[in-house]
């Protein structure tokens, strides 16, 4: 008997950044192994947008990012392709966290 798992699909603490593809997001992927070390980081690669999230909390770095793209980048050009997100979102001029604080 396959058990349709839809209707608790919601119930997980996955977090974490939608975003258009662009040319930063091969850079955001990177940037979020490097500054989330020791965590599991899915990327889900839907050709128009990627889906990137971990459990808990993930966060992205300026500093990390601007590395990943060999060029100055402000936080604000992530929120720009930044067509959704899943958990809670802190952003600073220095990082954004995604968070989830409940564990279900």
């Amino acid at each position: 008997m396959i058990v349709d798992k839809t209707a608790e699909a919601y119930r997980n603490n996955r977090v974490g950044p939608v975003l258009r593809a662009s040319s930063i997001t091969a850079g955001v992927i990177e940037a979020a192994h490097e500054d989330n070390p020791g965590k599991a980081i899915r990327v889900d690669d839907k050709l128009a947008y990627v889906r990137i999230d971990a459990d808990g909390e993930l966060i992205l770095c300026r500093a990390t990012l601007e590395e990943a793209l060999g060029r100055p980048f402000r936080m604000s050009e992530l929120e720009v392709n930044l067509s959704s997100f899943a958990g809670r979102i802190e952003t600073t001029d220095e990082y954004v966290r995604f968070y989830y604080e409940k564990t279900l």
